[in-house]
């Protein structure tokens, strides 16, 4: 799969310019009425593609041998779904000093997402850390997620979310349903998955562009933008990055005091400090339903954060000696088993 390259001038990823772009689409241009309606179900079919795809991605075999690993996977699970909500829970003090709210009902609700799958694999490899371990630990996650999130935003939200029984049979059938569908089928259309990435990646950020332009757009029908200033914004991006910047910081030390190795480290770090924009989107939309606009601020926000911060450590990981002596092991035993065979031949 070619990727897009930005152009060396851009310092910010087009993909950002494109949510932003799509957020002042719906400010100006927002879905009503019967748009609305055909908005609502297209970003819904469009999640439910994705999910699909995963599943029809996700080799079984592949999962299995992940099992192996389930240290680091227990590790990632305990980031993502208890120390990441005791750090939204700390946050309340900040109301409302710092963050109004709902503000803080957006940002509690992210500590409650499920982990990223494509990023977490893709920094991952880059810096050349465990990938299969990486895979399965987002793949996990995003499962988990699809019972945990919407149990733990009943409990810690309360009646701030429309959560009910439907509403947790709607993200099953939204997510779950698809991704076991594509598991069943992956005999059939696995190879072709496989082969074409792009379309995963182009359903992948083209479903997340539909869900931010439907739940938006819902904000500027009801009004609620005018409930955010500036001051509050950036309040929310510096309580964000500390939160970002103790996770990244626990993920790493944590799996050097559990004893995992450079590799496994790397997959903690990248899989457990992240949160899915593609699983919490949807989840909100079904949750906070007219609220789901500014629910949803906080975790587009942190999402862009992640991206660029773990970009920048993903590069260093790669360039540091260790990676270098990692990556040069299967050379140097390449030449050694070929030059045994010359002599024994």
């Amino acid at each position: 799969m070619k990727r897009l390259h930005r152009p060396r001038w851009l310092p910010i990823d087009p993909y950002i310019l494109l949510l932003l772009g799509t957020v002042g689409l719906a400010a100006l241009l927002p879905a009503r009425g019967s748009a609305a309606d055909v908005a609502s179900w297209a970003s819904t079919g469009a999640v439910a593609l994705l999910f699909f795809l995963y599943g029809a991605r996700l080799s079984t075999r592949e999962a299995l041998d992940g099992l192996r690993h389930w240290r680091l996977h227990v590790t990632v699970l305990a980031c993502t779904f208890a120390v990441f909500p005791l750090l939204g829970l700390a946050a309340r003090g900040l109301v409302p000093v710092i963050l109004t709210h709902p503000l803080y009902q957006g940002l509690l609700f992210l500590t409650l997402v499920p982990s990223t799958v494509q990023s977490s694999i893709a920094f991952t490899s880059i810096a050349r850390g465990n990938v299969p371990a990486a895979i399965c630990a987002g793949s996990f996650s995003s499962l988990v997620g699809i019972v945990a999130t919407p149990l733990l935003a009943a409990s810690l939200l309360g009646s701030s979310t429309g959560f009910s029984a439907d509403s947790l049979l709607k993200i099953v059938l939204q997510l779950l349903v698809p991704f076991v569908a594509g598991q069943v089928l992956r005999r059939w259309i696995g190879g072709f998955v496989t082969r074409h990435k792009k379309v995963l990646s182009l359903v992948d950020r083209g479903s997340i562009l539909l869900v931010v332009y439907t739940a938006f757009s819902q904000g500027m029908v009801q009004g609620i933008w005018h409930q955010v200033s500036p001051a509050r914004l950036g309040g929310l991006f510096a309580v964000e990055a500390v939160v970002l910047a103790v996770m990244l910081a626990l993920t790493w030390y944590g799996g050097k005091a559990l004893r995992f190795g450079r590799a496994d480290r790397i997959a903690l770090q990248f899989a457990g400090s992240k949160k899915s924009l593609a699983a919490g989107l949807p989840m909100a939309s079904v949750l906070f339903g007219a609220q789901a606009a500014l629910a949803v601020l906080p975790l587009m926000l942190f999402h862009q954060m992640q991206l660029i911060v773990c970009a920048v450590i993903a590069k260093r990981r790669a360039r540091d000696p260790e990676a270098q002596l990692s990556a040069a092991e299967p050379a140097e035993a390449s030449r050694t088993a070929v030059g045994t065979g010359t002599r024994s031949g």
